[in-house]
């Protein structure tokens, strides 16, 4: 599997130019790891049956980030989307992080805020957006503004981005009923497998849930 994963682009997506989540947690780890499953899907390792997530193809995809989680979902019983993306999601966002700084495509940056708190960055090598993260918003915004079909990738990607809430931070320039009607055309568009648009459409349903539960409950522990 070449290239970068979606785990990777949403990380980088998430994270501004400083070097700082601008996403929050868990957010961010459940985002992840909605991802990681989503990546399983278009690999045709896992699908979604009768609201499970069960796997189809055991065969190790080369990556191992992927072929653990791969693992774990063969080794249990079949369970809803929404209930893996609290399971794969712990720790992953620094496995993610770890992995593109070893890329070279981030670099970690640790300092103290008011010389007492410690504090980690992880901004690009030259403190600009990386590459790789003008790449896939390019993809994202020709998406948007285009009217013909879109890969699959794109298609999963911005669903993860919608999902977690980052759309409205990412495409502020686009009018935004354009950007709802051609995110909605997108998600019902014929461009992927049956089975994969099934399980996109359950990740991203599984995100929304999930991450409005962590939203109601920040809310309500700071009341």
């Amino acid at each position: 599997m070449d290239g970068l994963l979606l785990t990777d682009e949403l990380l980088l997506l998430a994270y501004d130019d400083g070097g700082t989540n601008r996403l929050g947690r868990p957010h961010l780890d459940y985002g992840l790891a909605g991802a990681l499953l989503l990546e399983l899907a278009l690999a045709r390792r896992v699908e979604v049956a009768d609201k499970r997530l069960v796997v189809t193809d055991p065969t190790p995809t080369g990556v191992p980030l992927l072929d653990e989680a791969l693992g774990t979902v063969a080794a249990s019983r079949p369970r809803k989307p929404k209930d893996w993306i609290g399971k794969l999601a712990k720790g992953l966002p620094d496995r993610v992080l770890d992995g593109l700084v070893g890329a070279g495509v981030l670099r970690r940056e640790s300092d103290r805020v008011l010389l007492v708190f410690p504090r980690t960055r992880y901004p690009s090598p030259t403190g600009a957006e990386p590459a790789a993260e003008t790449a896939a918003r390019a993809r994202m915004v020709a998406a948007l503004v285009g009217d013909g079909p879109v890969d699959a990738r794109t298609a999963a990607l911005l669903a993860l981005v919608r999902a977690v809430g980052l759309d409205r931070k990412l495409f502020r320039e686009l009018p935004k009923d354009r950007v709802k009607a051609r995110l909605n055309e997108i998600a019902a568009g014929d461009w992927a497998s049956a089975a994969v648009r099934k399980a996109i459409d359950e990740m991203q349903a599984a995100l929304i849930v999930a991450t409005t539960v962590a939203s109601t409950t920040a809310i309500s522990a700071g009341n």
